[in-house]
């Protein structure tokens, strides 16, 4: 049997870091906006014989491998070569042997959530696989521990949500839980006015993150206060979003890049604000990093008819522009004998 899965990666709009537990939770109403865009991460399991249980792992586009005599000998081994993949392989226990393949369509460290993607489609894999018929959400969850314990770092769901539903999206952070609710705009309009490009210098989201993690639970007031000014934002972009108010929405997101800029001097760097000033002198509206920042991705707003002029001034800055538009369905898998 060969059983295929792709789940979309994300742009993040505005409250970023705040979907890290428990920092929501000193922040009432905070919600993280985003939209799952079409770079996709990838998975496909290719079984074997019957009675055949040996397991190989591979990475395609990190080009590393490594294969275990059976699921017992991959559970008792100290270390990973690719431990996203074993760990999530750990979880579901599938009993079968398999060669299990996975791909990325975002440059590394891109900031887009490609891990937390690629999290998702292994485990909607997986699934078919071992017959756990577990729901979207047990995904999310499960992706999310998992990279918790790659990383040694607490880590989010805002990621996961696109990767698994798709469009564009409210994540709503409240004591007990966190919920998805679909933004109610027009996505196509929203999709003709956002452009993403790569830096070209990979970011190391658990540094930042973590970085303003601990600086905010050991009393940092001066983080706090951004974060509740980020949190505020990110309900007013969530609204405007919805009245497809796009000049509005172009200065939310310029407030909300510069509350995050403050909390670390590393989140911005000079490459950063080269790009996005040239493309605000070309007609973009506003810009931000994706992710936690210092490196990766921007995604930047701009009116349709500016998009040549943004573009250009992107690349010209060196900036790598990445065409996408929003993935509509999330994550998918299929099953073929």
């Amino acid at each position: 049997m060969r059983i295929e899965s792709r789940a979309p990666t994300r742009a993040d709009l505005a409250g970023g870091t705040l979907d890290i537990w428990p920092l929501y939770l000193f922040h009432e109403g905070a919600v993280t906006v985003n939209c799952a865009i079409t770079r996709y991460a990838s998975c496909a399991i290719e079984t074997r014989a019957e009675g055949q249980r040996s397991i190989t792992l591979r990475s395609t586009d990190t080009r590393r491998s490594e294969s275990f005599a059976s699921l017992e000998a991959l559970r008792s081994a100290r270390r990973y070569r690719l431990p996203l993949l074993a760990h999530l392989v750990r979880f579901f226990g599938p009993t079968a042997g398999f060669t299990l393949t996975t791909n990325s369509e975002v440059p590394a460290g891109a900031g887009l959530g490609g891990s937390s993607a690629m999290a998702v489609a292994i485990c909607a894999a997986l699934d078919r696989l071992s017959g756990a018929g577990r729901r979207l959400e047990d995904w999310i969850h499960i992706s999310r521990d998992a990279e918790a314990i790659v990383i040694g770092v607490p880590t989010g769901t805002q990621d996961h949500y696109p990767a698994a539903f798709g469009g564009a999206s409210a994540i709503v952070l409240a004591p007990g839980s966190e919920r998805r609710e679909a933004l109610a705009c027009d996505v196509d309009s929203l999709e003709r006015r956002l452009v993403l490009c790569y830096t070209g210098k990979p970011r190391k989201s658990a540094i930042n993150n973590w970085e303003v993690f601990s600086r905010h639970l050991g009393g940092d007031k001066r983080v706090a206060r951004n974060l509740e000014k980020i949190a505020a934002v990110a309900r007013e972009v969530r609204a405007a979003i919805e009245r497809n108010d796009w000049p509005e929405l172009g200065r939310l997101i310029r407030d909300e890049w510069e509350f995050r800029r403050r909390n670390l001097p590393t989140i911005s760097t000079p490459t950063i604000d080269r790009i996005l000033a040239a493309a605000r002198r070309e007609g973009a509206l506003a810009g931000k990093v994706c992710g936690a920042g210092g490196g990766g991705c921007l995604v930047l707003l701009i009116e349709p008819d500016a998009r040549v002029r943004v573009e250009a001034a992107i690349a010209k800055s060196g900036g790598q522009l990445l065409p996408m538009r929003i993935d509509r369905q999330g994550v998918q898998v299929t099953a073929t004998p």
